[in-house]
């Protein structure tokens, strides 16, 4: 158990009500994935690199990959079944967005409004990429949890860092194995060297994210446990990610 956390708990004895913050992560995690989605997903940007000069990027991968971080901290601090009820709220708030957003491109716009091109380039969802994130979103993230939980127990609860980067390394390749091929694969434009250069860019990309992160997600999962004084292991959770109960 990591020093200064709460007592080592099955996961089925603990309480609905008596955790204090985790609403908050709750809602940390589900505002950073709609955002990421609505303001990082749609631009490319360019970063210059010594001796290899202007490379582009996505900007969403700034973002994006603080929602598997979050991920690993619901799952460490409170357990898999409550991340895996997070994940749903967050599945079901991207699909939200991409309905609210196709509907409104799709309303005709009123006489002497000149926004809506402009509207439709940041908003227009492609039915096809959104198809392909909402999937391996989901997949992802059920494997990053899974991980992080079995890998506690493995662990006996020591060597946080191996979980957090291990289930980031196996989730996040889910992720990227799912979405790139879904989404571009035969697409105009992209070939099959290309998505598959991508998707390997995309994902050593969010494992470094993950791997410089770590001494925060110690920081946050530390204090977390001793803020709720309790530390839960999933040793005879029902891993199933098709319900949503606690």
């Amino acid at each position: 158990m990591d020093k200064g956390a709460g007592p080592a708990v099955a996961a089925d004895t603990v309480s609905r009500g008596q955790f204090r913050y985790f609403d908050w992560v709750m809602a940390a995690f589900v505002t950073i994935l709609l955002l990421s989605n609505v303001i990082g997903a749609g631009k490319v940007a360019t970063i210059r690199l010594p001796l290899i000069g202007d490379w582009p990027f996505g900007a969403g991968i700034l973002f994006f990959p603080l929602s598997y971080v979050i991920g690993d901290v619901l799952t460490e601090v409170y357990g898999y079944a409550r991340a895996r009820r997070v994940i749903w709220a967050g599945t079901a708030a991207v699909v939200f967005m991409a309905l609210m957003a196709w509907i409104v491109v799709a309303l005709p716009p009123a006489p002497g409004w000149t926004n809506q091109a402009a509207y439709e380039a940041v908003f227009g969802q492609v039915p096809r990429i959104v198809a392909a994130s909402v999937c391996a979103f989901w997949a992802g993230e059920f494997v990053n949890a899974y991980v992080m939980a079995r890998m506690k127990v493995w662990t006996d609860g020591r060597h946080l860092w191996s979980r957090t980067i291990g289930s980031t390394v196996v989730g996040q390749g889910v992720d990227s194995l799912i979405f790139y091929p879904l989404a571009f694969w035969g697409a105009s434009g992209w070939t099959g060297s290309l998505v598959i250069t991508v998707l390997f860019t995309q994902w050593a990309l969010k494992v470094g994210w993950e791997v410089l992160l770590t001494p925060v997600t110690y920081a946050v999962v530390g204090g977390l446990k001793r803020a709720e004084q309790v530390d839960v292991f999933d040793r005879d959770t029902d891993f199933t990610p098709f319900r949503a109960q606690v």
